[in-house]
């Protein structure tokens, strides 16, 4: 496994009393494709934060490759471990769609941005020119140029309509099966989750349930549906 959380616990710092998350335990493999999923206030924002090394839970650890990240310290691990996409892109809004790529790391920008599907005739154009699909697509881009082998991404297709959606899902998916990223993806869209290989179902800051795919998509919605029920 590339990435666990062992027995994490969290809670704000000026409400003590109120637990996020409750001894959550979890491995995300290498090349493997999560979604994260649970009504709002299950936590499952904040547990991708405490794997991105945003924050620090009140105890347990979270590890990547065997090794807890506060030993090297969780900027390193936010600049070498993981990268991520943020449901509101984050880029930078006076910069073109190559600029901002290429602000995410050393990797070939243009070759990023054919990965993700952008047009060649969009690279010099200011990144607010683009549509919300495209832009989601760039920040996508941008998490792509850093030598980080896991992607984290937080409802990377809540502000978009359903077609842009489904682009920017697609790109996951590929970035996923060609490049061999593992990718760790919150949710409350069981569509989105359906492209995923495997679900953590959150409730009450609570793994409920940890669920493989085995079959087809189409099947795999029918199941995450059943389980939605229970959130």
């Amino acid at each position: 496994m590339i990435l666990e959380a062992k027995n994490v616990l969290y809670s704000y710092k000026s409400k003590r009393d109120k637990i996020i998350l409750k001894n959550v335990s979890a491995t995300f493999e290498e090349a493997t494709f999560y979604a994260i999923v649970g009504s709002s206030g299950s936590g499952k924002t904040t547990f991708l934060s405490l794997l991105a090394g945003l924050d620090n839970p009140v105890s347990g650890t979270i590890l990547y490759n065997g090794e807890n990240i506060r030993k090297k310290g969780l900027n390193y691990h936010r600049r070498h471990d993981i990268s991520l996409v943020f449901q509101n892109y984050n880029l930078i809004d006076y910069l073109t769609t190559e600029e901002n790529v290429k602000l995410g790391g050393k990797k070939d920008a243009e070759k990023l941005l054919q990965e993700v599907s952008i047009p060649r005739e969009d690279w010099k154009r200011n990144v607010l020119q683009l549509s919300g699909g495209q832009q989601q697509r760039v920040a996508i881009a941008r998490a792509l140029a850093s030598e980080a082998k896991v992607l984290l991404a937080d409802e990377p297709t809540g502000n978009l309509d359903s077609k842009s959606g489904q682009t920017v899902i697609e790109a996951l998916e590929h970035i996923n099966q060609e490049m061999g990223k593992t990718i760790v993806m919150v949710t409350h869209d069981p569509q989105m989750a359906s492209h995923c290989s495997r679900i953590l179902f959150l409730k009450d800051g609570q793994v409920l349930e940890d669920l493989r795919k085995t079959g087809t998509t189409e099947m795999f919605y029918k199941q995450i549906l059943e389980h939605m029920k229970m959130l």
